[in-house]
């Protein structure tokens, strides 16, 4: 236990550039011991490691995976959602919701998440100088939410504000939120009972599997939710994402040059800057050995994404930022790996393709200004304001 190194999640380093921080720990040892006052995890820190972690069954998601909120007691059935859940009832939830968000489904959507991001940008048109977090990154994922879900389109402005105060993750807003999310999801799958629409509500309620199962109304909200929770994955990207590039000019100018280099560099901003700095930690089912360490039985273990993803075990040049890697044997893990590999990852990556794509075509001298804000928060790498001009624009 005493040669395993220790990192200290308050250090300023940490904080500050986790990615940096990691790697001398993750050269040492395979795994180490993430600490903050009167806490302590262990965590993975190289890529073959955590994909084998990430795909044991000895290593479980449980109600300990997570914070209690505190919400209203009527709230609490619907907020169990399927990422909580393992073994059977895991692999049930699943297979009842996996094909609505297949690639090809979320292909589909795109031309209805142009529309949307067309929208957000038209209403900067005008400005000089605009926070891009809260006034595109934030909100798109919450517009695209509330099209998959059928919510009216006069309440998307309250939806907004529940992503907002998500995005906080300040317990009197989240209790705020939550109940407006769930009696508007209720409301959204009753309204789908009764008049279908091509919305993932409507496909999930068609959705019946061969013995005859399907979702439950309380499934549904629980899927809503967890919908709500993810979409902080593409709005906290796409604003890593700007960050990222005007800090490379020259992979900048060449994805403005051939925006078919967007699928690519959308893989490598994940690799690079993903927003989850850490998975949901796992808790050990039995005594586990990684490497030459035993973790005993009922211990929480997470994954040190930003650590995995610069493993030089994985990635050719991995701290080498580059829009034209090669897909080779490895692949980044900011979507974790096996059982609980994100739902929604390819409709994250059309949102942040899309947004991307849309915002350099439309503002060709889109620069960065002053009062950059980043979030000191060991587990999201997260801006909290991105302040940028936008000067010229060009017609949509």
């Amino acid at each position: 236990m005493s040669d395993v190194p220790e990192i200290l999640l308050t250090d300023p380093d940490v904080l500050r550039d986790p990615f940096t921080a990691y790697s001398p720990v993750r050269e040492r040892s395979p795994i180490a011991k993430l600490s903050a006052p009167g806490f302590s995890m262990w965590a993975v820190l190289r890529h073959e490691e955590a994909r084998k972690m990430l795909s044991d069954p000895r290593f479980a998601l449980s109600p300990a995976s997570y914070q209690r909120m505190e919400i209203p007691e009527h709230c609490r059935p619907y907020m169990r959602s399927m990422q909580e859940t393992e073994g059977p009832e895991h692999v049930r939830l699943r297979r009842l919701v996996a094909p609505a968000f297949t690639p090809r489904k979320a292909a589909a959507l795109r031309p209805g998440i142009e529309r949307l991001v067309d929208d957000l940008l038209d209403s900067l048109a005008g400005q000089d100088r605009i926070d891009l977090v809260t006034a595109f990154a934030r909100p798109l994922p919450m517009d695209v939410i509330c099209a998959l879900v059928g919510i009216p389109e006069t309440h998307r402005p309250r939806w907004r504000e529940y992503g907002t105060m998500v995005a906080a993750g300040d317990g009197a807003g989240l209790a705020k939120a939550v109940p407006g999310i769930v009696e508007d999801s209720l409301a959204a799958i009753a309204n789908r009972k009764l008049e279908p629409a091509e919305d993932v509500v409507s496909q999930l309620l068609q959705i019946q599997a061969e013995d005859g199962d399907r979702l439950s109304e309380t499934e549904l909200v629980a899927l809503v939710w967890q919908l709500v929770l993810g979409g902080q994955v593409p709005g906290n990207l796409i604003a890593n994402a700007v960050e990222v590039l005007f800090a490379h000019p020259a992979q900048l100018a060449a994805l403005r040059e051939d925006p078919d280099l967007m699928p690519g560099a959308v893989e490598e901003l994940m690799r690079w800057c993903s927003p989850q700095l850490l998975t949901v930690p796992r808790i050990t089912t039995t005594d586990v050995r990684i490497g030459d360490v035993l973790i005993p039985e009922g211990e929480p273990v997470t994954v040190a994404i930003a650590a995995a993803n610069r493993d030089p075990r994985a990635f050719h040049d991995p701290d080498v930022f580059d829009i034209r890697r090669a897909a080779g044997p490895a692949w980044h893990l900011a979507f974790a790996h096996g059982p609980h590999f994100c739902l929604g990852a390819s409709l994250a990556r059309v949102q942040t393709e899309v947004a991307l794509t849309a915002l350099l075509r439309r503002f060709p001298d889109l620069a960065l200004a002053d009062g950059l804000l980043r979030i000191p928060d060991p587990g999201t790498w997260r801006l909290n304001a991105l302040p940028v001009t936008l000067r010229a624009a060009v017609a949509n």
